[in-house]
């Protein structure tokens, strides 16, 4: 029986890197984003480069989806990079099938990389905490322990947090979860000419990035939302071992 690990991330959260590290392990498929090209058929206003390239491409039908998330296969470990906000309209018991754990980003850093990549203001819905504080609710009340991710952790000590969240994970620690091949991955979603290039100049972690420009003044007060959930996670953030 596969055991099926699903991260929900916000956007511009490590996230790919995570999905790339997991690709390295002897046991373990990697999934991009397997319910983003659903997501965009329900909500018609997203402001994401290459929306009809997605769509064109993926299974969209959430159904079947969910259905091919949920099953077993001949690899031990299936692990799916999802984005909290792709549960969108969504029941979340999705998530029983699924051994689950949330990575965030403090929201200012966040915020201004966001920006950045998307062709207007990114709105709640876009950061993802909204519906990481809601996964992180179902799993307190069906008897999953949370297990939070913070990015910034993973970049300082990344063998000790990987470490850590194996263990948590209950599946063993391997090094080469540290180190990938530099440049585009047959896992990568069609999004990736839109999204991957400074992930795909890397082969490992790397250092903490230093910090980032100020939070403009149009961010300012989706920052105070952010963080407002932010600050619900991070007690559940698990530390380097």
């Amino acid at each position: 029986m596969s055991q099926k690990i699903s991260m929900w991330s916000g956007p511009r959260n490590i996230s790919t890197a995570m999905m790339y590290s997991f690709g390295q392990r002897s046991d373990t498929r990697v999934y991009d984003e397997p319910l983003y090209g659903a997501y965009l058929t329900r909500v018609d206003d997203v402001a994401h480069p290459g929306v009809q390239d997605v769509i064109d491409d993926m299974d969209c039908d959430v159904d079947s989806v969910l259905a091919d998330m949920a099953r077993d296969t001949t690899d031990d470990v299936r692990f799916f990079k999802n984005m909290a906000h792709h549960t969108d309209g969504l029941n979340l018991d999705l998530l029983s099938s699924l051994q689950n754990f949330i990575l965030c980003r403090p929201p200012a850093d966040q915020l201004v990389s966001l920006d950045e990549g998307m062709t207007a203001t990114p709105t709640v819905r876009d950061t993802g905490y909204t519906y990481q504080t809601a996964i992180l609710d179902w799993m307190l009340a069906n008897g999953q322990e949370p297990i939070v991710v913070v990015a910034p952790a993973v970049l300082a000590n990344p063998e000790g947090v990987l470490k850590a969240l194996c263990e948590r994970l209950n599946i063993a620690w391997e090094p080469a979860m540290l180190h990938w091949p530099a440049g585009p991955k047959p896992e990568d979603g069609v999004w990736a000419s839109h999204w991957y290039a400074s992930v795909h100049a890397t082969t490992g972690f790397g250092a903490p990035r230093p910090e980032r420009q100020a939070v403009p003044d149009h961010l300012r007060d989706l920052l105070d939302v952010c963080l407002a959930h932010y600050e619900r996670l991070t007690p559940y953030a698990i530390e380097a071992i």
